[in-house]
């Protein structure tokens, strides 16, 4: 069994997949406590489900792009089983992880959005440096900017690691912290290869609806 907060069918608001409609399979639980959190309420509330009983639920929406998200998703080891069954039945599988847990069982069909914890999340201490190694191709690395402090950070990682001649790196801004326009002219300055995003949904719906 898996404790679900919610499923819902929506557009993808962040990744190279924004735009496409999506059905979210939004798992309880989480292993971290981000100072800017915007799903608390997916940290205990829920019901349990069957594996079965969660594709019956996803099959309503006739949407082939499943993403399984949080909490983090990775804190039920099931989430393994259901990502391979969902797999398994033809569907566009995501996982949105908080990257402080392995990835490394994760099936390889599944394509991985991982964060990179910033120093002003309050969490940069749970990065899983380890899961870099673990990443395909088709997986992209997100880092969701509060500060300069977090930009400048976010540099030394990616130098570090050659972040960008091996994955697509996603950069946002922590909504209502930094202006988006301030993060784009450091990009640009910079020259970094990087994809900037904003969280679409917050745009079209208000920011704190649930179910979108």
């Amino acid at each position: 069994m898996l404790k679900v907060n919610e499923i819902y069918f929506s557009i993808q608001g962040e990744s190279s997949k924004a735009g496409l409609p999506c059905v979210f399979v939004r798992l309880t639980y989480c292993n971290l406590r981000c100072v800017y959190c915007d799903t608390e309420y997916a940290f205990y509330a829920g019901e349990d489900y069957s594996i079965n009983s969660i594709l019956s639920e996803v099959k309503k929406y006739n949407c082939r792009l499943v993403e399984l998200t949080g909490g983090e998703p990775l804190v039920q080891t099931q989430s393994l089983d259901l990502m391979k069954k969902l797999c398994d039945e033809g569907y566009e599988v995501m996982l949105e992880t908080g990257g402080s847990l392995s990835i490394k069982d994760v099936d390889p069909r599944v394509m991985i959005i991982m964060d990179l914890k910033c120093p002003s999340s309050g969490m940069m201490k749970k990065n899983f440096y380890e899961n870099i190694d673990y990443l395909k191709l088709t997986d992209e690395l997100k880092f969701v900017i509060g500060s300069r402090e977090d930009y400048d950070w976010m540099k030394e990682i990616m130098e570090k690691y050659k972040l960008a001649k091996r994955f697509k790196i996603l950069v946002s801004v922590v909504f209502d912290e930094l202006e988006p326009v301030t993060l784009v002219e450091w990009v640009l300055q910079d020259k970094l290869n990087v994809r900037f995003q904003l969280q679409m949904h917050k745009f079209i719906w208000d920011p704190a609806a649930k179910g979108v």
